[in-house]
């Protein structure tokens, strides 16, 4: 037999190259950053839910409401909360002491504005509405209560009209609509009172002037015309907040209070209202506040318009 040669076995190592994954881009990336922002604005309401009263979310919710008013000379701020804080129990905003740089300025015209068509000056537009006006209240004769009651109530219903007309106008006016709740009536011995009020991010006059801004000119047109063919009498009264005004030629709240009022006036008249229905232009300063405990909140600031009733006439 021959020897076996020594030969060492052959040894075959196989090596397995790791293939790298496709690129996916980044994808996930992106899916997951709208996840967490999603999340972080979740956990944002689930706070202003839980953080604000009713008051502050309804001014959150106007706030988001999509209108193109411009509020220019505004009282406060324009941010998220529109002046208010979320800590505060009313959700109102401070403001800082009012000093007026401006004279006091009367704004409209003691003119008050023809109708298309109808070719009457304003004196005797004013005269015939004036005549409605007294012959209206001698509907009811004195002592006889029933046709005084009879002619009250037709008042009343009359005045109710007047308040749906304003707010069916603002209501179609997208320009307008967010300014809805800044009009408030209320029926006095008086009459129907319609409370045009600011708030911390609308002012209806510029700091420490009577000149009207844009919207609140829009507005007060907007009442005048739903109102303008009724015989009831008018007064305007102004009123202010209690924060300090003080100006080198002694003007005051008193004399800036009335100056509004007697713009208002002007404004009204500019609209189509006859000089002939107003019976009182007054201003009262910060003696009749709309928020009684809180004498500077920016709701104080307000004009009143009171559509008197004709027996009052």
């Amino acid at each position: 037999m021959k020897p076996e040669l020594n030969i060492e076995p052959e040894v075959i190592i196989k090596r397995v190259k790791n293939h790298a994954h496709a690129h996916h881009g980044g994808a996930w990336k992106i899916a997951y950053a709208d996840f967490v922002t999603a999340m972080m604005a979740f956990f944002m309401l689930l706070w202003i839910l839980g953080a604000t009263n009713e008051d502050q979310r309804k001014g959150i919710a106007d706030y988001f409401t999509p209108t193109v008013i411009q509020m220019q000379n505004s009282g406060g701020s324009n941010g998220l909360f529109g002046g208010r804080s979320v800590t505060s129990p009313d959700g109102t905003a401070s403001r800082p002491q009012t000093t007026g740089k401006r004279p006091i300025t009367a704004a409209g015209s003691d003119s008050q504005a023809t109708r298309p068509g109808n070719g009457v000056g304003s004196e005797q537009a004013s005269g015939a509405n004036g005549q409605d006006s007294g012959n209206s209240g001698k509907t009811a004769k004195p002592g006889d209560e029933a046709a005084r009651a009879a002619a009250r109530a037709r008042d009343d219903a009359a005045l109710d009209k007047a308040a749906q007309r304003i707010m069916a106008k603002l209501d179609a006016d997208p320009t307008l609509k967010g300014l809805k709740g800044q009009v408030r009536f209320v029926k006095t011995r008086d009459g129907l009172r319609i409370d045009m009020v600011e708030r911390a991010d609308f002012a209806m006059f510029g700091l420490g002037t009577s000149a009207p801004t844009s919207a609140a000119g829009e507005l007060v047109q907007t009442v005048a015309h739903a109102i303008e063919d009724m015989p009831n009498a008018l007064t305007v009264r102004g009123h202010t907040d209690a924060l300090g005004f003080s100006r080198k030629d002694g003007a005051s709240n008193w004399s800036l209070s009335t100056a509004r009022a007697d713009a208002t006036r002007r404004l009204l008249m500019g609209a189509g209202i006859p000089g002939s229905r107003f019976r009182r232009i007054e201003g009262v300063a910060d003696t009749d506040p709309y928020v009684k405990d809180k004498p500077t909140d920016p709701r104080n600031r307000r004009i009143s318009v009171t559509l008197l009733y004709q027996d009052n006439s």
